[in-house]
């Protein structure tokens, strides 16, 4: 039995992931592994990832700060949103803020920094999606089914936003929790489009 346990841990130890493109890269990761019944922790050989993976999380993560942010002024009872808004806003954070967090766990593995560098070409103001300033405050004027209205419209644009970033990342990335994640949102954020789109008929 321990003569099969090894050599079942040797064969795992020795399964690595061989991404696309020159710009792959690895970072060292442990893995539980059950093997005769027993749980193992066992070094793999890394997990490899790309700038586009990186690019993905970074970006992703202020795009769900600002979308957990926008759910977060729909639940403020003093806007007086819809149950059906209230519960939509609630599904979101709810679905987006342990994204958040699996984002920024991965960079930290990675070893990226958890925000786009000063010098980069992407300005997060102009992400796709995202609301300005001026567009969040006037979400913040509004109250009743106004404010239904608004939100829904500007949370409509922000997923089809989040859907393109997943697209890119699908297209170039390598990590497949990465990849894995960017199916989920598109998944997720489309059922949400389409909900919010019949809501405003």
């Amino acid at each position: 039995m321990k003569f099969r346990n090894l050599i079942a841990l040797t064969s795992i130890a020795a399964i690595g992931f061989t991404a696309c493109g020159s710009d792959a890269k690895k970072s060292d990761s442990a893995t539980a592994a059950t093997v005769g019944g027993d749980t193992t922790t066992v070094v793999a050989a890394g997990a490899a990832f790309n700038d586009a993976d990186v690019e993905f999380a970074q970006g992703m993560i202020p795009h769900h700060e600002q979308a957990i942010e926008m759910a977060d002024i729909a639940l403020d009872p003093t806007v007086g949103a819809s149950d059906l808004v209230k519960q939509l806003a609630s599904r979101i954070k709810g679905e987006q803020d342990p994204e958040i967090m699996l984002m920024t766990g991965w960079l930290t593995t990675w070893g990226q920094p958890l925000q786009m560098t000063s010098d980069s070409t992407h300005d997060m103001s102009s992400m796709d999606g995202m609301m300005s300033a001026q567009d969040m405050g006037m979400l913040s004027a509004a109250s009743g089914p106004s404010f239904d209205k608004i939100w829904q419209e500007m949370m409509i644009k922000h997923h089809t936003g989040a859907i393109g970033m997943a697209k890119a990342e699908k297209a170039n990335g390598a990590s497949p929790d990465a990849l894995a994640l960017a199916d989920q949102i598109i998944v997720a954020q489309q059922t949400e489009i389409d909900e919010m789109t019949a809501n405003l008929g």
